[in-house]
């Protein structure tokens, strides 16, 4: 059925990938389609119990620990050119995924190349303050855990054309991050979006059939 013509565009999703102060955008990875389902996992840190503390057993030590499981295709014929050819197929949509997670070659050989002279310890640099954006209202600083790829179709020189991926992310709180910072401020924007959210949900006691706290 095809859409209609007074229907809004769909926001695309995706990364912004910014430098490690968070203060220039150094690229983008947009989705070709947003996925179609989001998994979402949250697993609460509580104190640790002992036995016979009857004060640690209500106590929060921070966030929870978030992560988010999505799944995005990639499709090389559904973007055509006039000539009806793409050479790179949908290879170069995966290296943009795929350098998000792998330090740059030069980075690489600069340690080389120190470590060669005798340096005692090369530390790497930092890496590029990753954000998930997924809408205006859902910018969240994140870390990739996993990518998982199958490329399913390919062209006569084996160019990939049609891919799907599977991402694993774990979305960075105030553990994870410098306070003060362009990611921090995201991730408590983030909580105090949900918390206005959850304030306007909170229902009468007569819905759980009481007429007074328990």
């Amino acid at each position: 059925m095809s859409a209609s013509p007074i229907s809004p565009a769909t926001l695309a999703g995706g990364f912004i990938l910014m430098d490690a102060d968070g203060l220039a955008v150094l690229r983008t990875v947009a989705f070709q389609y947003n996925p179609d389902t989001l998994s979402r996992t949250l697993t609460p840190r509580g104190a640790k119990i002992e036995a016979g503390d009857r004060l640690e057993g209500l106590r929060l030590v921070g966030p929870p620990v978030e992560t988010l499981k999505f799944e995005i295709e990639f499709d090389a014929v559904d973007r055509l050119g006039p000539a009806g050819v793409d050479p790179d197929g949908v290879a170069g949509d995966l290296a943009a995924l795929e350098t998000i997670i792998s330090p740059a070659a030069a980075d690489l050989l600069a340690e080389q190349r120190l470590a060669a002279t005798g340096a005692l310890e090369v530390l790497p640099p930092p890496s590029p303050l990753v954000l998930l954006a997924l809408g205006p209202n859902r910018v969240q600083p994140v870390r990739i855990t996993d990518i998982g790829v199958v490329e399913e179709m390919f062209d006569i020189r084996l160019t990939p054309i049609r891919a799907r991926v599977s991402v694993t992310l774990r979305v960075l709180n105030s553990d994870d991050l410098p306070p003060g910072g362009k990611a921090s401020s995201l991730f408590f924007a983030a909580l105090q979006r949900r918390e206005r959210l959850a304030a306007g949900r909170s229902a009468a006691l007569g819905a759980f059939g009481l007429t007074a706290a328990p």
